[in-house]
């Protein structure tokens, strides 16, 4: 990787401004789960212990109107940080103005100071205007002027060009001030970079999700890398059209089945789809469930995949020397239809290669399972790790400086 990273910076008494992925779930003001805090910790860590002054920027949700604000705000997202951290975390309130440059002015060496929703400039006095997520100029130029350099840590908005990250990066380039990759940033294009251009062989993907149209890009790409593709989940059924299979009433896209023709001409024994289908007539965790194998039965729809295709996919992994797999092999929130992923999830755990995990269904498995440390990495990002697989340049990386 020829970016500079968060340890080529000389951080002592410096403003370093980070841009991390403290995006969230909070209940009745309360954080749900850390993990994207948790793995923003050694960067931050970083700063701090090495004199530097921490200045943190992170969006949560979207939001569209005034009201969306009061809901997300980042102060319970401080509260949390403090306790990560162990030390006190000063929480601005505001993303710009007097309040907001004092505050960073006051700052000491070694302490950590989190900014608000950098999304509260989406709205502004009440009109919706997207300063931060259509990469206002202004907006970005002024945030860099608070700071002495810029640590991107957030790999999960890497493939979005808002004003929090390219629009900094960009106005700290101009100035002749550097630019780094964090140390999660580095890790993600480490592991999902070297996964697709330079695997160690047998590489196996795994693509699973409801929909062929948010996987083809990364489908054509993978068939001049990967040894093997196995395709799960409901964009299964689209490949079962295109090959005149009766799908039943299963998830399809209709304008999409020519393009999985073409996949399939092109991928030839590239391409594993399941064999055996679990189905039931209505899409509820409440209702008798029956696996069959090959065509789905009129009246019902497939909902995960079977015992035979989960020692099909089996087969093939059992020599893979390195795995990618994003997207779950069925309807994963209803533990009816979750055996499939579980299983692959367990497969995984156990298998001696390189294994990369991605997505939120996919994660959510692996973790449930207990062998998130059995796996060489989890990707924080869903749509920047997909857009990434599929060998698209992602401006949050760009705008990084080179070595």
């Amino acid at each position: 990787m020829n970016k500079t990273i968060i340890n080529d910076l000389d951080v002592k008494s410096k403003k370093i401004l980070m841009r991390v992925d403290f995006n969230v779930p909070i209940n009745d003001g309360v954080v749900g789960d850390d993990n994207r805090i948790v793995a923003a910790l050694p960067s931050i860590k970083y700063v701090i212990e090495n004199g530097g002054k921490a200045v943190l920027f992170s969006h949560l949700g979207r939001i569209k109107s005034e009201d969306d604000k009061e809901g997300l705000s980042l102060r319970p997202v401080a509260e949390k940080l403090a306790d990560l951290l162990g030390k006190p975390v000063t929480f601005v309130p505001v993303t710009e103005g007097s309040q907001l440059e004092k505050a960073i002015n006051d700052m000491e060496d070694g302490q950590v100071l989190l900014v608000q929703n950098t999304r509260y400039e989406d709205v502004v006095n009440g009109e919706e205007v997207k300063r931060e997520s259509k990469n206002d100029k202004a907006l970005g130029e002024y945030w860099a002027s608070l700071g002495d350099a810029f640590v991107n840590d957030a790999f999960g908005t890497a493939h979005r060009s808002h004003a929090s990250n390219v629009g900094i990066a960009t106005a700290m380039e101009a100035n002749n001030k550097p630019v780094a990759a964090g140390y999660l940033m580095e890790k993600e294009i480490e592991f999902l970079g070297n996964a697709v251009d330079n695997p160690e062989k047998p590489f196996v993907a795994i693509l699973g999700g409801a929909k062929v149209s948010d996987k083809i890009g990364v489908i054509d790409h993978l068939l001049g890398k990967a040894d093997k593709i196995i395709i799960g989940g409901g964009m299964t059924y689209t490949f079962y059209a295109a090959q005149g299979i009766n799908i039943g009433n299963s998830l399809v896209e209709e304008d999409k089945i020519d393009v999985a023709k073409e996949i399939l001409e092109k991928g030839k024994d590239q391409i594993i789809l399941p064999v055996d289908s679990v189905v039931a007539e209505k899409f509820s965790n409440d209702v008798e469930e029956k696996t069959v194998e090959g065509a789905i039965p009129d009246g019902y729809m497939a909902l995960d995949i079977g015992p035979k295709s989960v020692e099909t996919f089996e087969d093939v992994l059992k020599d893979a020397k390195t795995v990618v797999w994003n997207g779950p092999m069925g309807v994963f929130e209803m533990p009816k239809f979750a055996k499939g992923t579980l299983a692959i999830g367990k497969f995984l755990g156990d298998l001696d290669a390189i294994t990369i995990v991605g997505g939120g269904d996919s994660t959510a498995a692996v973790k449930e399972l207990g062998v998130s440390d059995k796996l060489t990495h989890i990707s924080t990002g869903g749509g920047a790790s997909l857009e990434y697989l599929e060998g698209k340049e992602l401006p949050g990386i760009a705008s990084l400086s080179d070595k």
